[in-house]
């Protein structure tokens, strides 16, 4: 009996959806100022109305390669415009991923990330009250608070905003996750420390489970997505173990549904020799339960080319948004029904 339970179980965590429909397919800007670009995000300002941010300049790590901000509305983009550079005390650096985050009372935050390189750059803050027309100055977060590294923060229960984050090492040979939390406001962070055992991971992405529990899902360097739990509202997170989809060290993003599954964008290829290998090939995946994942749509399928650093939300009207790097050159969004 108890072998027939675990079957079922297990067959019961790969049910998924029955359909996935494309409702719209573009890039957000077709004929940018700058020849390069990458690291986007997206947030829903209000029904129907969305805004993304990306760096972009002359190539990743340029110095003077800004964040730009476009803003949608019933799925039409209007042309960026760039909102945060990286001068800082005179000197211009480059800007790194940015993460654009909503509060429950209405303000809008713009994190991004300012250095030559991942290794020593620094987290910076923008805010907003009037969803994007007019910012704030730019801040430096507290010292040892980066803001969220990639992919998007989230609401905890008492009102705190979860900021999953990552470090690499000067010589870039190691890589750890930790979470930073901070109230809703962004004011009061505090640093949360992740074991991470001999795994390399950065660019975590957070999950809520129906229990209340929260699930990370990480980039790694061993070929597997990574994962760890928290059961005290990220204040202690569990031992990392790999999931059953691959990894080929290259940025991914997850998001909880209304219904309490869960979708996740991936590229399911494992690394090669050099540090694009495996990015040719983008897909969505779906899990029940966070551990078992199985594919239902593809996104890209090339013989080359880079789609990588996907962002997803589901919107208030139950769509999902995904935006994700085109091959470096361009801003893809796809809009998608999942039932």
């Amino acid at each position: 009996m108890k072998k027939t339970f675990t079957v079922v179980a297990f067959l019961l965590s790969f049910a998924s959806f029955a359909q996935v429909k494309l409702v719209k397919e573009q890039f957000i800007d077709s004929k940018p100022e700058e020849i390069s670009c990458h690291a986007s995000t997206i947030v829903e300002l209000s029904k129907g109305k969305f805004m993304a941010a990306w760096f972009a300049g002359l190539h990743e790590n340029h110095p003077k390669v800004c964040i730009w901000v476009a803003t949608s509305n019933n799925h039409v983009w209007e042309k960026p415009v760039k909102v945060a550079d990286g001068i800082y005390e005179g000197k211009q650096y480059a800007c790194w991923n940015p993460v654009l985050f909503k509060n429950p009372a209405g303000k809008l935050f713009l994190f991004y990330k300012v250095g030559i390189n991942p290794r020593e750059w620094w987290g910076m803050m923008k805010s907003s009250s009037d969803d994007g027309k007019t910012w704030s100055a730019a801040t430096r977060l507290p010292n040892d608070i980066l803001g969220p590294i990639k992919n998007k923060s989230i609401q905890l229960t008492n009102g705190d905003i979860l900021h999953p984050s990552s470090t690499e090492s000067v010589d870039s040979k190691i890589w750890h996750t930790h979470v930073e939390i901070s109230d809703s406001n962004g004011e009061n962070w505090r640093k949360i420390p992740i074991e991470c055992g001999d795994y390399g991971v950065i660019q975590p992405s957070v999950l809520i489970h129906k229990d209340g529990r929260l699930q990370m899902l990480l980039r790694s360097r061993q070929n597997k997505i990574i994962q760890s739990w928290s059961a005290d509202n990220g204040k202690t997170w569990g031992e990392l173990s790999p999931i059953n989809l691959p990894n080929p060290n290259s940025g991914i993003d997850a998001v909880t549904l209304k219904d309490g599954s869960f979708l996740l964008v991936y590229n399911p290829l494992p690394s090669g020799k050099e540090w694009s290998n495996g990015r040719n090939v983008l897909k969505l995946a779906h899990s029940t339960d966070g551990i078992n994942w199985k594919d239902i749509y593809t996104l890209e399928n090339k013989a080359k080319g880079e789609f990588s650093y996907p962002a997803i939300i589901q919107s208030s009207d139950g769509l999902v948004h995904i935006t994700y790097t085109y091959d470096r050159k361009l801003i893809k969004d796809l809009v998608l029904e999942v039932k």
